[in-house]
């Protein structure tokens, strides 16, 4: 509830230096938290700090898909850098994420270190689950610390000054350590914290952290017991959402309706989908904890500046209607291809022929002009107007010739603008992904049952799809598994991890990413296949004749990582920087 962080302004009006000091160069308050309700506020301010990690105003899980092969962004040094293996130790794009999770992380041992001083004053439930929200808002910064950079200082308390050079610890004995934590502190919580909106962690975010972190670390019985720990408890709780009814319009033009998936990951979403397990909150009343997602998302014709969007690659990813990739479908046709496809394309994705904030997006130069269907949606005609098509002109139209649409609300049309302030909570787990993190664990364990197929036909079916065929060997379900993950969980900001735990980001970030920005009409021949990982394979030759590119380059031994920031290293002389940097 918007409600809970508001509380942590008078946490702010007097320690807010503290919480917001890095762990590993300076010491701590001795006095605090004096009460439980000073810890209380401690607790909101730590939730507080995931809301600060962004990238051009957007939060940062709607940023890392748009630098891997699914997402591409505005060129520039920040977001270009990144696909191009030409990260440098003072990039914005390497120090922020360190930063601020430590600064997190900094916050949760202001209220930890002296917790047990108040343990007297404290009902012992609520003293159990105060430690264990605080452990795992640390663990997680933790989580997400050692993917983008590798082994980093793993400090479990506030440092005093002159224990401040703190060595890297190696990222395995970081995951044992967060999987130790969640073992430790799950079952000291609720199951969930919905009446928090589901901003506080409860067991079921516990469980599923700990899946995540066993499933990344290749520990697949831990980490498909742990899901399966999160899903029993989940039952009553979390499930899917069923789309609304405008999945009706997908697979449809911009003259029979907009599709759209805000029940789910709009205003609407985080308000009662169940779906969402563990949300980040943003609140216009409290002082830089809003976004302008919306406006960096947003088409040009929808008061936005088109910064992010998907990649050739991802659209041709999306099945045909009857479950088969799009290079065997007799459904498939290139020369109209956005029909008879996964509902998900529409649901998620934006594309040419389509409506977007109430007006149809084309990004051909054919389209001089193009229907505003405002008028319609605001009663005050039969029919829509007709607009300048700038999506099509501007300079600053979409890159990619695509727009994302998930995690975008109609809603965002009267609120986009340059000086935007959105606070469209953010969700950081959610269902769909907790099943997917339980099928590919026993998948990779070749422990594969009916269970793994109920996990993804679940998704499928929400999706309209057809199940998985019966029958299916290890190989075979792995695939299946990596095109849920694809366009599922697209734009959730998992693919950045995905292709480096699989092992693919040599293959998929090396040549080039294709791009359609002039919304030119393709054939057939561009494609070859679509591979084990889901991956379109390229007639490089016929694709240049359609499409324009993006080099990207992945360099082995480096690239795994991004560099730690020049100032640490600086300030910390035990600190050692990743190889390539």
């Amino acid at each position: 509830m918007k409600k809970i962080i508001i509380l942590t302004l008078a946490l702010f009006a007097f320690t807010s230096c503290e919480l917001d000091r890095f762990p590993l160069n300076g010491p701590t308050t001795g006095t605090f938290p004096a009460t439980q309700q000073e810890a209380e506020m401690g607790l909101l301010g730590a939730y507080k700090g995931l809301t600060l990690l962004d990238a051009a105003s957007t939060p940062i899980w709607h940023v890392m898909d748009n630098i891997t092969d699914i997402g591409y962004a505005r060129p520039g040094e920040n977001y270009t850098s990144p696909i191009t293996s030409s990260l440098t130790t003072t990039n914005a794009s390497a120090i922020k994420p360190w930063q601020v999770h430590y600064k997190t992380i900094a916050r949760c041992h202001s209220v930890l270190d002296n917790l047990e001083s108040i343990k007297s004053t404290m009902q012992e439930a609520a003293y159990n689950q105060l430690n264990a929200e605080l452990r795992v808002i640390r663990a997680y910064a933790y989580s997400q610390l050692i993917e983008l950079y590798g082994d980093v200082p793993l400090v479990t308390h506030g440092l005093k000054l002159g224990e401040t050079d703190v060595p890297r610890t190696p990222k395995s004995e970081i995951q044992k350590w967060i999987i130790d934590e969640m073992t430790a502190v799950a079952d000291k919580l609720p199951a969930s914290q919905s009446a928090y909106g589901n901003v506080r962690a409860g067991s079921v975010v516990a469980y599923m952290l700990k899946a995540r972190v066993a499933l990344y670390s290749k520990q697949y019985t831990v980490a498909a017991e742990a899901a399966a720990k999160a899903i029993q408890l989940s039952k009553g709780v979390y499930e899917l959402t069923p789309f609304n009814a405008t999945k009706s319009f997908a697979n449809k033009t911009y003259d029979v309706g907009e599709p759209a998936s805000s029940n789910i990951f709009g205003y609407e979403g985080y308000k009662s989908s169940k779906e969402w397990i563990w949300v980040a909150e943003y609140n216009k009343s409290i002082s830089g904890n809003t976004h302008n997602q919306g406006y960096f998302m947003g088409s040009r014709l929808g008061k936005g500046v088109c910064y992010w969007g998907p990649t050739q690659n991802l659209i041709d990813s999306f099945q045909a209607i009857d479950g088969l990739p799009i290079d065997q479908s007799p459904l498939y046709n290139a020369e109209n291809p956005f029909v008879n496809r996964d509902p998900r394309l529409d649901l998620y994705c934006v594309r040419p022929h389509s409506r977007l904030l109430g007006i149809q997006f084309e990004p051909h130069s054919s389209f001089t002009r193009v229907n505003n269907y405002w008028p319609v949606i605001n009663g005050q005609s039969s029919t829509p107007s007709q607009v300048a098509n700038t999506d099509a002109t501007n300079a600053y139209r979409s890159f990619s010739g695509y727009l994302w649409r998930k995690h975008s609300d109609i809603a965002d049309y009267a609120l986009n603008s340059v000086s935007g302030v959105s606070d469209m909570n953010c969700g950081i787990f959610r269902f769909a992904e907790l099943l997917l993190i339980y099928a590919e664990a026993k998948i990779e364990a070749n422990a594969i049952d009916a269970s793994v197929y109920d996990a993804i036909n679940q998704i499928r079916k929400r999706a309209g799809m057809p199940d998985l065929k019966s029958g299916l060997n290890q190989a075979e379900m792995r695939t299946a598994l990596r095109y849920e993950r694809k366009v599922e969980l697209a734009d959730d900001g998992l693919r950045w991890y995905d292709i480096r735990r699989w092992g693919i980001a040599q293959d998929v970030m090396n040549g080039v990413l294709y791009l359609n920005r002039a919304a030119t009409p393709w054939k057939k021949a561009v494609l070859v296949k679509i591979d084990e990982n889901y991956t379109p394979v390229y007639n490089s030759t016929e694709a240049l004749k359609y499409f324009n590119t993006q080099q990207v380059v992945y360099k082995t031994n480096k690239d795994e990582y991004w560099p730690i920031p020049l100032a640490e290293i600086n300030a910390n002389k035990n600190l050692t920087q990743n190889p390539g940097y």
